[in-house]
Parts: structure tokens; sequence; C-alpha cells
């Protein structure tokens, strides 16, 4: 008989700083402004395009978003940067997003009653790492002083996801009895904040969950996951460039292609259907419906697109204790949304209750665990 896998523990590290639409908004406006004065003639010629003024009804209307949560604050606003001015470290010094990797990590590892001792294995899984190599998951293993191996994994907005399907398989396989899970999402470096349909998207933060065999949990919080479901399907609707080939082209290697950017239309068109059918899918293995779900720790994108998918599930719209959301103040935090969701809502669920996390985007990828609340 297969041993039974749990989640056991989760834990969460919110930046200190957050950055309020209006904020976001009065600052792009300035930069359009002052952009459209100094190429006028240009403009008038048509040889270029106006840069368009936004509103924070705007971002709020479009997005659901309200504010989010960022690293470092300074820089973003001051027009003449739009970028966050985050020191560089030595590489005797421990990374940026190894420090933050740390905190969401400890948090899980107390919420699992575990100690370094305990973990065999630990994943970074996130949408951006911020170098090739060493793996943070290796720096952060170091840092915890835990034994075993470490690894990154990059599958954008799924990264969390495809994490907890690897460790899962690792631990139904026996090459890990309990593995450290964390999604530390420094997103707002590759933010685009002279993009009005891109730079109140991201922010920042960072997730980590345990995940063992029941038969070694001893936390008050414990989910069996009945299984996982993953599925990619290419597209280049939503991208982001930048990598250690940008070096070697004849083009500016941090300039707006490079940068995230997507076909927000499109996205929002192929992959609303595409999850509906992939979560309706995975619940049917089980022989469950939607509405023997309970919660739905859905990614954490757009409002618009997780009232969409909900609905075609249900056939209505979801309340807020069915399906939180956490993007109106957090706004899209890559692959840790749901897990963001999942971190802040999950304690009131009863012995015996269904919940599904699900993550979806650029790849185009979507991950899906079915969980029981034991």
């Amino acid at each position: 008989m297969t041993k039974q896998i749990v989640i056991s523990g989760s834990g969460m590290w919110t930046p200190p700083y957050s950055i309020s639409n209006s904020e976001l908004v009065d600052s792009y406006n300035a930069y359009a402004e002052k952009y459209n004065l100094e190429n006028a003639e240009a403009i008038a010629a048509d040889e270029i395009k106006a840069k368009p003024l936004s509103s924070a009804d705007f971002v709020e209307k479009a997005s659901g978003i309200k504010s989010r949560y960022a690293y470092v604050k300074d820089g973003v606003l001051d027009i003449e940067r739009m970028r966050p001015n985050i020191p560089e470290r030595s590489d005797d010094e421990l990374s940026h997003q190894a420090e933050v990797a740390l905190d969401a990590a400890k948090k899980a590892l107390k919420a699992a009653n575990k100690t370094a001792q305990d973990i065999d294995a630990v994943i970074v899984s996130c949408a951006y790492t911020q170098r090739s190599y060493p793996a943070i998951a290796i720096e952060v293993q170091g840092a915890l002083g835990i034994k075993g191996f470490g690894f990154d994994m990059l599958v954008a907005c799924s990264a969390a996801t495809f994490g907890l399907h690897r460790a899962y398989e690792m631990i139904a396989a026996e090459t890990a009895k309990c593995v450290l899970v964390i999604n530390p999402e420094l997103i707002s470096p590759q933010i685009n904040y002279q993009d009005r349909d891109s730079h109140f998207i991201f922010g920042d933060v960072a997730t980590a969950m345990v995940i063992e065999h029941q038969d070694t949990a001893t936390s008050e919080q414990q989910f069996e996951i009945l299984s996982t479901k993953a599925v990619t399907d290419f597209s280049s609707n939503i991208r982001s460039n930048f990598g250690y080939m940008s070096r070697v082209f004849d083009t500016e290697p941090y300039g707006p292609d490079k940068l995230f950017h997507q076909e927000g239309r499109k996205v929002f068109k192929e992959v609303c259907p595409m999850a509906a059918a992939h979560i309706a899918d995975h619940l049917a293995k089980h022989n469950l419906t939607s509405v023997d779900v309970k919660r739905w720790w859905l990614h954490q994108a757009n409002i618009n697109m997780n009232t969409l998918i909900t609905k075609k599930l249900l056939g209505r719209v979801a309340d807020a204790d069915e399906a939180p959301i956490v993007l109106d103040r957090f706004a899209n935090t890559a692959s840790a949304g749901s897990i963001i969701a999942f971190h802040l809502h999950h304690q009131d669920l009863q012995s015996g209750d269904y919940g599904l996390i699900c993550s979806f985007g650029a790849g185009y990828s979507i991950g899906s665990l079915v969980l029981k609340k034991k």
C-alpha cells in the first residue's frame, strides 16, 4: 500500500515595503508626460508613439490589484530610474534571494515541527533566480545546515506547483523522506515600470512548504496530497527574454523585449478554458466534481481570470470563502500566489474537506494538486 504523503507546514515572507496603485500610477504618468514632451516632434511626425497615461481605477478594474509588496521600494518610483535600487552583494555574502527564501523556509519548518536534520532535499522553484549557479537551493541548504541535496527549477508561474510535484514524486519513490519546497519570488527587478500595460502586475514575496510521509508528520495542520497533475503547451504570449545570451546579442540587454511582456488578451482567452478543463479532469480522477471542493487555492494573476475559471467549474461566481483572493494586496507574485492563498486560508478546513491548489501561466504551464484535510 502506498504511503500517504502530506503537506505538513507552510511559511511566508512578506517584504517590508508596499506600493499602492496611486503611487505607481503617479510615477508612471510623470514618466510618460516627460517622455511625450521630450519626444513631441517625433510623436507629431508619427515616428514614435506617445506613451498613454494610466489611472489607479484602470489598474484595479483590469486586474483586481490594489497594491503590491516590494523587496526594495527605493528607485521604483523615481522616473529617472524606474527600477529598484538593490545593492549588489559579494560572493561571500548571503544572496538577496537566499535571504528571503530562508525566512519563509524557517517559518514552514516551524509550522511542520521540523528541524534541518529532518530535511533530505531542498527545492527552490520560482519564476526567476538571480544567478545561474551555484543553485539558490544549495545556498539555502547550506545556510540551514541541511544534509542531502538541493536544486533550482524554473517554470514561471507554475514553478511552485511543479516543485511540489517533484517533492511528492521523490517521496513516493523513496529518494527522500521530507522535502522543503521554497518559492522566493523576487519579481520587481524584471518589471518594466515604463510599460503602462504591465508595470502594475507583479509584487515580491517568498513562500515555502514541507512535504513528507504522513507517518513522520506531527504538525497540527496536515493535508494529504491525493495526486498531482501537470500540462504544458508552448506559447510566446508570455515572455521574459533576458538571459546570459543577452550579452552577445547586438541589442539592448535590458530592453523592453528582454523584460516581462505579454499579450494579455490572448492569454486570458486561451488559458482560462485550458485551466478549467485541467482542473475538472484532475478532480474526475478521484470521482470528485467541483461541488466537492471546499477551497480553491488558485493562481493569483488576475481576478477576472479566477472569476471566469471558477464560474466555468461551479456554474456561478465563487464566493471569497471558497476561492480566496490575495492578489488585491500582493498583486501577481508569479508561482507563489496559490501558495499564499493556501497559507492564509487553510486552517479553518475540517478533516475530510477537499481542496485544490492550481497554478497557470507562462509556458503555457498548468499544475495542480488535489488535497484532503487530515
